[in-house]
């Protein structure tokens, strides 16, 4: 695989320079990048090209500051934020989030989210199952499910594709691949993920030159070219040299390359939105577009995290700084899909582990509450415009509609075209795995 030695740079859209120039090499834990794609081969690749963006909402989101507002309710629980009317009539969103209020209608909110494992953790949101009792090895992400189900698009784009921000809360980092094993891990396009596999003795102070690179470059692809003239490789070493020197995959994930006017829709990455972003809690809205531009050139499934909303303290402060990047950024994915003409193809899902505390507590903030949470939808050619599920007056629990976790995943699963009530993985001992046992697709968005 394709590593370039040097000390780590960041670019201006935060991207490492380092793991920036990573990318051309996909093996995982140990295995070749001809094994990955040979594993790929022999679980069969889909014929279209239908994906998910996951975008996960570390800490758990306070659903009543958001989509469930309840302001008839005491002080004490309805907060500091008012309810704005949107394009759906009587429907109301957080006074936060004026761009989704606007564009309610090719959304849908999910208000009555149950199924919480309460536990501060990545792990449900990107698997879809409780953390016990797992099977050996553990639950998959979904890009593996989809990776060892499909394979890839694109001989060079991997289907699954991680954009999660390294936190300091190891729990809330990207679960894995599970007992699918590292042939079907996502590929992360930063950090020292990747075993070596030099460029002809290029360093990073050589890299300042650009014909220095390219002259790199082209040395490898010929020396690659000349291997696959001798036949002294087979197709799958011959698929990984392509993968290697293609810069489909690069392309991607360099923001330069995009509209300047679309690049400035998605706003600035602000690393210090919330106090503790130096812990990896950080507002990069970047990763929306990239998640976008990936998906584009061939992923499945691109998951990406966002800040942080663990606020036991200062919920409405924090809140004024974070939900008003969320917004712009949520809002520029969208429409953008729409622009692009990625509305039917690619869906979107937006949340977290759980919700808050309706009651606040003495330091302005929301404690966990696993009773019920909030989720929103976009795109997989679903009908948009409503707003599923009801709450009691306090956003305590739902009155009508509860969505589980695994019926989202249900939808999703179907919208990716993968029939959740029949379709299996096998784990380590053989037997077949239902993707989410016993749940169906949301009924109001099929």
């Amino acid at each position: 695989m394709l590593r370039i030695e040097g000390q780590q740079q960041t670019l201006c859209d935060r991207i490492p320079r380092r793991g920036f120039l990573q990318i051309g090499g996909l093996a995982l834990g140990g295995l070749s990048l001809p094994q990955l794609l040979e594993t790929e081969a022999a679980s069969g690749s889909g014929s279209s090209h239908k994906s998910v963006i996951m975008i996960y909402l570390t800490g758990g989101p306070p659903h009543q500051d958001m989509f469930d507002l309840k302001p008839e309710a005491p002080a004490d629980i309805r907060g500091e934020f008012r309810p704005i009317a949107t394009n759906l009539p009587g429907v109301q969103i957080s006074e936060h989030m004026p761009r989704l209020a606007a564009m309610m209608d090719q959304v849908v909110p999910i208000r009555t989210l149950v199924g919480s494992d309460g536990r501060h953790s990545s792990f449900q949101c990107v698997t879809g199952h409780r953390f016990g009792n797992q099977p050996q090895g553990g639950w998959p992400g979904v890009g593996s499910v989809l990776s060892k189900l499909q394979g890839p698009v694109d001989p060079s784009v991997p289907p699954a594709v991680n954009l999660f921000m390294q936190m300091a809360h190891k729990p809330y980092n990207h679960p894995g691949s599970g007992f699918l094993g590292n042939a079907h891990s996502a590929f992360q396009p930063d950090g020292d993920v990747l075993a070596n596999m030099k460029l002809n003795g290029v360093s990073l102070q050589r890299l300042d030159n650009r014909r220095q690179l390219l002259a790199g470059f082209s040395r490898f692809q010929r020396q690659a070219e000349q291997l696959v003239e001798s036949g002294q490789v087979d197709p799958f070493t011959e698929q990984a040299f392509g993968v290697l020197t293609s810069s489909k995959l690069l392309n991607a994930l360099d923001l330069s390359r995009e509209d300047p006017a679309i690049r400035a829709s998605y706003g600035k990455d602000d690393a210090k939105a919330l106090s503790y972003g130096h812990l990896g809690y950080q507002a990069i809205m970047s990763k929306f577009l990239l998640a976008r531009r990936i998906v584009e050139a061939g992923a499945r499934c691109v998951t990406v995290t966002f800040a942080d909303f663990d606020w036991h303290g200062g919920n409405f402060s924090n809140g004024r700084r974070v939900l008003p990047l969320l917004d712009q950024g949520l809002a520029a994915l969208v429409n953008d899909l729409k622009r692009r003409g990625l509305t039917d193809d690619v869906t979107l899902v937006v949340w977290g582990e759980f919700g808050r505390t309706p009651k606040i507590n003495k330091s302005a903030g929301r404690d966990h509450w696993s009773r019920v949470a909030c989720g929103l939808l976009a795109g997989g050619g679903m009908p948009m415009g409503q707003v599923i599920g009801r709450t009691n007056r306090y956003a305590e629990e739902p009155v009508d509609r509860p969505v589980h976790f695994k019926d989202v995943f249900a939808t999703i699963y179907r919208n990716l075209g993968l029939d959740p009530a029949s379709t299996t993985i096998t784990d380590l001992n053989g037997r077949p795995r239902h993707l989410v046992d016993g749940h169906q697709p949301v009924p109001e968005l099929i």
